[in-house]
């Protein structure tokens, strides 16, 4: 039933593309690099407000055409849920465009003014609208993933632990197709909201001062895997000390657990927020092996 309504939902959306259409024979085609598109047309869920903070977006990152393989990842930069890292967003984005994936960069909302489950919905309208574009842009529905950076790495595990298969009722078409990621990408992620190993600052711009323990328990994502959680790749140092390591390790255990394939990368030295690890020739090896995995697990085959 899942799959009829998924396709359905894409069905109806490629057709409202064509007959919107002049030409109904004209190639997909993506927004142009720099395109920063609105998740909702109106207010988000439950806005406070109509400036720029109120408003969650995309910004499209596409690879120049003829390199472009059909597979997309939503970025979400980290700030402990507070700020949005620039050197964790669009230089992701630019350098899945060198490997032939569309990067889009992830503006969600942020506290102490917004709260779960606001930043939930952000990350999974973001999916469904790429997702449910896919024929519109020349991308591939099965191929969408999410990668997140700590507290965002938090936001990208709640994506993959927290998705849906869509509402055939909803009277957008958007909201027809599942949230859930094909892949999930976590570096030095936020995983944990309880014990020795939280976040505090995370916890409380995600959830206030005084969330109850069961509110903690819902958002501390390793308590929430399932054999459904997509397969997720992770990286992490030994010496962070901003999100320990530990955070990493409970995540992998649950995913072991639930048998869902993942691969980790553990480097000795290098502090927290690395980013791309650019200036750094151990920690810039990251993105190679994350090539290598999404690459082995078929994420970056040329577009049928």
């Amino acid at each position: 039933m899942t799959s009829l309504v998924f396709a359905c939902a894409l069905c109806i959306t490629l057709f409202t593309v064509v007959i919107g259409n002049a030409n109904a024979a004209e190639e997909p085609k993506l927004p142009p690099t720099g395109q920063v598109l609105r998740l909702w047309q109106g207010d988000a869920p439950g806005a406070q407000g109509k400036e720029d903070i109120d408003i969650p977006t995309l910004t499209v990152y596409a690879p120049p055409e003829g390199k472009r393989n059909g597979a997309a990842v939503v970025v979400c930069p980290g700030g402990g849920y507070a700020v949005l890292a620039p050197h964790e967003g669009r230089p992701v984005a630019e350098w899945f465009n060198t490997l032939g994936v569309t990067g889009f960069v992830l503006k969600y909302r942020l506290g102490p003014k917004y709260h779960h489950p606001s930043m939930l919905y952000d990350v999974s309208r973001a999916i469904r609208m790429v997702r449910s574009h896919a024929g519109e842009w020349g991308l591939d529905p099965h191929r969408v993933g999410v990668l997140g950076f700590s507290a965002g790495g938090h936001l990208a595990s709640t994506a993959a632990t927290h998705f849906d298969d869509g509402n055939p009722n909803a009277p957008d078409v958007i909201d027809w197709v599942p949230s859930r990621p094909d892949v999930a990408i976590l570096i030095y992620p936020v995983i944990t909201l309880s014990g020795p190993y939280a976040h505090a600052g995370s916890r409380e711009n995600l959830l206030g001062k005084t969330p109850s323990p069961e509110m903690i328990d819902l958002l501390s994502n390793e308590k929430q895997i399932t054999p459904r959680t997509p397969p997720t790749f992770l990286v992490h140092t030994s010496e962070d000390n901003g999100v320990p390591l530990e955070n990493s390790l409970l995540f992998i255990e649950g995913l072991r657990k639930a048998k869902v394939p993942v691969e980790f990368h553990l480097y000795e030295h290098g502090p927290h927020g690395f980013g791309m690890g650019t200036d750094d020739p151990v920690l810039s090896d990251w993105p190679k092996a994350c090539a290598k995995w999404l690459n082995g697990r078929g994420f970056l085959k040329a577009q049928p």
